[in-house]
C-alpha cells in the first residue's frame, strides 16, 4: 500500500466518524429542542402552557433519546479528538508561536477556523460536562432537584442550555468553512470508481 492510498483510507476513516459524530450531534440536538421549548413544570393553562403537550413519542423517550444520542456524540468525539490529536497539537504550536513570537504562520483563514474549533470544544465541554451532572442525578429525583455539585441544578441547566446553543452556532460555521472537503470526500466514498483529478487528500486528512 503506497503512501497515498493510505491518505485516502484515513480521510474515509476520518469522513465516517465526523458522520457519526454528525449524527449522534443531530439527534441530542433535535430532543435537546424539544425540552427548551416543552419545559417541566408549570400547570396546564398557566406559566408553561405547552404543559402536558405530547409531541411524537412521550416526554421519557425524549428523555432517554436525548441522553444517549448525547453519549454517543461524546463518545464520537473522543474518537474525533484521538484521530485529530497530532493536527491539534501542531495548530497549538502554530498559534502559541503566532500570539508570543508574532511568526504569523497561519493564514487568515485558519485563524479564523482556530477560533471557531476552540470555541466548538468549549460549548462542547461545557455542554457534555453539565449532561453528565443530569445523567448521573439520583434516579427518580426531577433535575431541578438534584443535589448541587459545585453548582445548583438551575444553573447546570442554564449552562447546559447556552453551551450547547454556542456549540451548535460553532459547528455550522464550521461546516461552512470546511463544506468543500465534505462534499468532496462525501462523493469519492459514495462513488468510488469516481476519478480523483488532484491528490489533495493529505492536506483533508488534517481538517
Amino acid at each position: 500500500m503506497n503512501d497515498f492510498e493510505i491518505v485516502k483510507k484515513q480521510v474515509r476513516r476520518n469522513w465516517q466518524v465526523d458522520l457519526g459524530l454528525f449524527l449522534a450531534a443531530l439527534g441530542a440536538s433535535l430532543t435537546g429542542i424539544y425540552f427548551l421549548f416543552l419545559p417541566v413544570g408549570g400547570y396546564q393553562g398557566g406559566r408553561n402552557p405547552f404543559y402536558g403537550i405530547t409531541f411524537l413519542f412521550e416526554r421519557e423517550t425524549w428523555d432517554l433519546l436525548h441522553t444517549w444520542t448525547g453519549v454517543a456524540m461524546i463518545a464520537a468525539a473522543f474518537i474525533h479528538l484521538v484521530l485529530h490529536w497530532s493536527w491539534i497539537a501542531g495548530s497549538a504550536k502554530r498559534v502559541s508561536s503566532d500570539i508570543f513570537q508574532r511568526s504569523k504562520q497561519l493564514s487568515l483563514k485558519s485563524r479564523i477556523n482556530v477560533v471557531v474549533d476552540l470555541t466548538v470544544a468549549i460549548g462542547f465541554f461545557l455542554t457534555a460536562t453539565s449532561g453528565v451532572y443530569f445523567l448521573f442525578g439520583p434516579a427518580g429525583i426531577p433535575s431541578r432537584s438534584l443535589p448541587p455539585y459545585i453548582l445548583n441544578a438551575q444553573t447546570w441547566d442554564l449552562i447546559h442550555t447556552w453551551a450547547f446553543v454556542v456549540m451548535a452556532t460553532g459547528v455550522m460555521i464550521h461546516l461552512a468553512l470546511h463544506w468543500n472537503w465534505i462534499v468532496s470526500v462525501a462523493a469519492r466514498i459514495l462513488n468510488p470508481s469516481r476519478k480523483i483529478k488532484t491528490q489533495t487528500a493529505p492536506v483533508e486528512v488534517q481538517i
